[in-house]
């Protein structure tokens, strides 16, 4: 006689096919998950993750994920499941707004800080009164980054200048 699977188990599963970079695998753990617990936040939250990167439906995982954080907003990890979304459709500010507000709640969150350290920082532009795309700031810059590379004894690449 077989046993039902729990909730609790398809999560569990979800998250290691997840860990193995198997969205799709993920993806029918996490349904069953969230069809045997519909009001879990954390289940609601991993399935919009998984339908944006399986399935690449942004509107219904933003959804999921904006639902999940605000019912759960004391969870980096539901922060962290929505600046994923965002970064797998491209919207690197929207990414690391919400990697910086899971970091407010668990400064020691180790994934969202190597997430962060992944994407690196942007410098200040090098004039702070004119905007980042001005031809001013480009220029400068580029001359500055080069100059940089050059102090730490690297020379940049064709065309990086």
């Amino acid at each position: 006689m077989d046993t039902p699977i729990t909730a609790d188990e398809h999560f569990r599963r979800g998250e290691a096919a997840l860990a193995v970079d198997d969205p799709a695998g993920a993806l029918e753990h996490f349904r069953s998950a969230h069809r045997l617990e519909p009001g879990n936040p954390r289940n609601r939250s991993y399935l919009g993750l998984c339908l944006g990167l399986a399935e690449r439906r942004f509107d219904r995982a933003l959804e999921l994920c904006r639902a999940a954080a605000k019912e759960e907003f004391f969870n980096p990890v539901l922060y962290q499941n929505l600046a994923r979304v965002h970064l797998a459709f491209g919207f690197k500010a929207e990414g690391i707004r919400f990697l910086r507000r899971g970091l407010m709640i668990d400064p020691d969150n180790e994934n969202i800080g190597e997430y962060l350290e992944r994407l690196g920082q942007r410098r200040p532009p090098v004039l702070g009164f004119l905007r980042r795309r001005h031809p001013f700031n480009r220029c400068l810059g580029q001359l500055s980054r080069c100059r940089d590379l050059r102090r730490f004894g690297t020379r940049p690449a064709e065309g990086e200048i």
